[in-house]
């Protein structure tokens, strides 16, 4: 029955209310049982009693002792007080209800009353309590009036419908309790309702069919809300990514093989017209497809942290000019200007091929970016305690709205760039990516359209002293 959140909010708002008005209800009822009421009309009667006595105080001290007693007991009839004459030392002289109630001599000499002030309670013999008042009629006898203590048993006090107060009580907590039950609900359905549309949400994911949520409710509810937005646009893109990543190999491998098929087929038939032309284009596509295996066992071991690097300090700049003169022909094919500025950095720790792979695949990119004239730069420098190389082009640049998605896997800005031995497989910049974080550094691309890119990597140093090597990527 209240297996849902919200249900157990309703109850458990509705039990705390309930909790909080019984108490507030017992100490009313208890308070009630002493009939507050009563008690202050008792006192007034006992002060009365007392002034009534005390201004016949001339005529008690030298009266005889039937005198006394006589006008006493009037008293104690006309005022429906008990009335006691008392000696200094707490002795009782006189008792007009001596024979009717138990004894009062031990409880006024034990609390030590004997001295004129506000009313207060005694018990007697029996154990009842009664309420008391003081007056000093001489040095030598005081004058004790008491009166039973009012009060009411609980039943009474809950049965007493024509006590204003009780009544006025009781509506008050039957309206506080509705009242409750409201804001009860009103506060389970804030809580509750935002949970239950992020449960139906949650359903909705699974069918593709997942929309962002507003974050609405407590801060705790909200926070849990942007939580799982943040988790389903993930979700939601992994999913994306993995049938981009199956279209993709799929279409990378479909070429080259309806390549190496026909061309093949070609060959057996006696019908290629140049054999040695066929046999070149079969080798340059099975090649480009053994590279594309590689690069793909390459990111599946990099994703799964099982990649082995071959740590050891490496000389940043050595390997920058390595990288340079190892594509220095390829920049004179295409005519295009290679320069390398580089500062004195200190060795860092890393792979060194993995590394030279990395600026390899940047410079290579520029190049065949550059149009016949142009030149690319290779800048490195030490920032802020880390090695900063930036490769610059003057190629057309990249639209702003493909910036970001550079480093996908087989994301390529021109898509209608013809293939070829020298067609990339759409890798190598997920993989750059994929080794500079491997070495704790960060990689990102900044462009002006028309005007060209420059890619920088940053990759924190390690001195040739230090034995700490870069984490690997988990």
């Amino acid at each position: 029955m209240f297996s849902s959140l919200r249900s157990r909010l309703l109850l458990t708002y509705v039990i705390v209310v309930a909790v909080a008005l019984g108490v507030v209800a017992a100490v009313t009822l208890v308070y009630l049982a002493r009939n507050p009421a009563q008690l202050t009309q008792t006192r007034a009667r006992l002060q009365i009693a007392a002034e009534a006595i005390v201004n016949r105080a001339p005529d008690l001290k030298d009266a005889p002792a039937a005198v006394r007693e006589k006008l006493l007991q009037r008293v104690d009839q006309g005022f429906e007080v008990r009335v006691l004459l008392l000696s200094a030392s707490g002795e009782v002289l006189l008792d007009t209800r001596e024979r009717r109630a138990a004894a009062l001599a031990e409880g006024v000499s034990a609390a030590g009353r004997l001295r004129q002030g506000r009313a207060f309670t005694l018990r007697d013999a029996s154990g009842e309590e009664w309420l008391a008042l003081t007056r000093q009629l001489s040095p030598e006898l005081w004058l004790l009036v008491a009166a039973p203590r009012p009060r009411l048993t609980l039943l009474e006090a809950v049965r007493s419908r024509s006590d204003e107060v009780v009544a006025f009580l009781r509506l008050g907590g039957l309206a506080a309790l509705a009242l409750s039950l409201i804001l009860a609900l009103g506060m389970s359905r804030w809580v509750a309702d935002p949970l239950q549309w992020l449960a139906e949400a949650t359903g909705d994911v699974p069918r593709g069919a997942y929309r962002p949520q507003q974050p609405r409710g407590p801060v705790e509810v909200q926070t849990l809300t942007r939580a799982f937005n943040q988790m389903a646009a993930q979700v939601q893109s992994s999913r994306q990514s993995q049938r981009d990543f199956v279209a993709n190999v799929s279409h990378e491998l479909k070429t080259p093989l309806t390549s190496i098929q026909g061309f093949a087929q070609a060959i057996m038939d006696g019908t290629a017209a140049r054999p040695q032309e066929a046999a070149r284009v079969i080798a340059d596509e099975a090649a480009r497809m053994h590279r594309l295996v590689l690069n793909l066992l390459d990111l599946a071991r990099l994703d799964a942290g099982t990649f082995e690097f071959n740590r050891a300090p490496v000389d940043l700049v050595a390997l920058l000019r390595g990288v340079v003169a190892r594509l220095s022909p390829q920049a004179a094919q295409a005519r295009v200007k290679l320069a390398l500025q580089v500062e004195d950095l200190p060795s860092l720790i890393g792979d060194g091929d993995r590394l030279a792979q990395v600026f390899t695949n940047l410079v290579d990119n520029a190049i065949k970016h550059t149009p016949p004239g142009g030149d690319v730069q290779i800048t490195a420098r030490l920032e802020d305690g880390q090695a900063l190389i930036a490769v610059h082009d003057r190629g057309e640049g990249i639209p702003p709205q493909e910036l970001k998605r550079i480093f996908e896997r087989f994301y390529r800005v021109d898509k209608a760039r013809a293939g070829g031995k020298h067609r990339g497989t759409g890798l190598g910049l997920a993989i750059a990516r994929q080794l500079v974080e491997a070495h704790g550094g960060t990689i990102h691309a900044e462009s002006t359209p028309g005007q060209g890119s420059v890619f920088v990597v940053k990759l924190p140093l390690a001195f040739a002293s230090d034995e700490t090597l870069a984490e690997r990527r988990s």
